[in-house]
């Protein structure tokens, strides 16, 4: 009876911080990502006042908002819509290899930690966090956005090559021979490819089977079909977020509208929680001492993401100002990077790398939000002083046709 009151103490204090902190958020329009996750430092290992009885509670309430976030943002958009995204938009998604993983990579090498521990920190550094993203993306409503396809198609491409990535990491650290990696890699690819054919193909079918006119029959179909099918993905050595998504992805019509309204509320509820357990687990006394090189490689790395969303938005057509909020948006690490630390840290293979991982990531998904919102303001001010510049001298002005659109030109929100 004493450890449930103190449960429901516990995890009552957490929702309604969150809430207060929310509050204030929104009062000065920003994200409370930030703030959700100083809250989880201050209050979790090493922390102020450490937490106990809610802790696993926690931990699975931060594994559904991750879930939920990425089911939410495949219910944005249609199997074509995917499939038209992710055939035009595969070379952002190797050039957002290149630029993102080599800084990584480089600087194992450079501590001197070796090639395993180098693929490890490609890996942190590479790959976007899906589920901060979408928080923010929703945030700022910019889910209706002309870039936001482009940072989908770009975060949906990552996630997928983790389907790759984790089972050759995962070989490597355990040393597994060429056979035993192959074999799991194999059986990777082919469940992700599977639930990739089923949403595509035979979406129609299964929301014809989820579709319900009674709100509570269908946010309980989709809810728990959501939540087997990213188990199951997650079980065969797929990503979860994956499974999600494209489970949102398959889902079209009026039960997606219908599916959308009702989640909302679970999804900003445990999307909120994941950030707090992520604050949770992170000792702050172990920072400090990796803090310097795990803010170069985030100043590094912001900037390479920047670049990548830029180039791919510039691709699709989208104007100026749609390139900067793109690469900004990208900036946020989180789930994935710490998903792939905490395998490096399991194997023993380098004791800085789990703290380092952890310093990066903390400083990415803190500034994450501000660069997504701020980028193309600031892109935009500095683009207009150097315009300026010439025209004080007497020089003539090129038009800009991203920030001056013609009467003819759509308006982009």
């Amino acid at each position: 009876m004493h450890s449930s009151a103190t449960f429901l103490i516990e995890f009552g204090a957490i929702i309604l911080g969150l809430g207060l902190l929310g509050r204030f958020a929104g009062r000065f329009q920003f994200s409370p990502i930030p703030l959700y996750l100083l809250a989880g430092l201050a209050f979790g290992e090493g922390g102020l006042l450490p937490l106990g009885t809610s802790e696993e509670f926690v931990a699975i309430g931060a594994e559904i908002g991750v879930i939920l976030l990425l089911l939410m943002l495949g219910l944005e958009y249609t199997a074509t819509d995917l499939v038209s995204n992710l055939k035009t938009q595969y070379p952002a998604g190797l050039v957002d290899a290149a630029l993102n993983a080599l800084p990584g990579a480089a600087m194992a090498l450079l501590l001197g930690w070796g090639p395993v521990a180098a693929v490890v920190l490609a890996g942190v550094t590479w790959i976007s966090s899906s589920g901060v993203i979408a928080k923010v993306l929703g945030d700022l409503g910019r889910l209706g956005n002309r870039e936001t396809p482009v940072i989908l198609s770009i975060l949906v491409l990552e996630d997928l090559s983790m389907a790759v990535y984790l089972p050759i990491i995962t070989a490597l650290l355990a040393g597994a021979g060429l056979a035993a990696g192959s074999a799991t890699l194999a059986i990777a690819l082919g469940v992700a490819g599977l639930v990739l054919i089923v949403a595509v193909r035979y979406g129609r079918h299964l929301s014809r089977f989820v579709s319900s006119d009674d709100p509570e029959k269908l946010l309980l179909v989709v809810l728990g079909l959501t939540l087997l099918v990213a188990g199951v993905a997650q079980q065969l050595q797929v990503s979860a977020a994956v499974g999600a998504f494209l489970v949102g992805i398959a889902l079209s019509g009026e039960v997606a509208e219908g599916a959308h309204g009702l989640l909302s509320p679970l999804r900003d509820l445990f999307a909120a929680v994941f950030f707090v357990f992520f604050g949770l687990h992170t000792d702050p006394a172990s920072i400090p001492p990796v803090l310097l090189p795990a803010l170069a490689l985030a100043l590094v790395t912001a900037g390479t993401k920047i670049a990548t969303g830029y180039w791919a938005a510039k691709r699709a057509g989208i104007s100026a100002k749609g390139r900067w909020r793109a690469g900004g948006t990208l900036v946020a690490r989180g789930e994935f990077s710490i998903v792939i630390a905490g395998l490096a840290v399991t194997s023993g293979i380098e004791p800085r790398l789990g703290p380092l991982a952890t310093a990066y990531v903390l400083i990415l998904v803190i500034i994450g939000p501000l660069t997504a919102r701020f980028t193309e303001p600031v892109a935009t001010r500095l683009n207009g002083r150097l315009r300026r510049e010439p025209a004080a001298t007497g020089a003539p002005t090129p038009p800009d046709r991203d920030l001056v659109p013609s009467p003819d030109a759509p308006v982009e929100k």
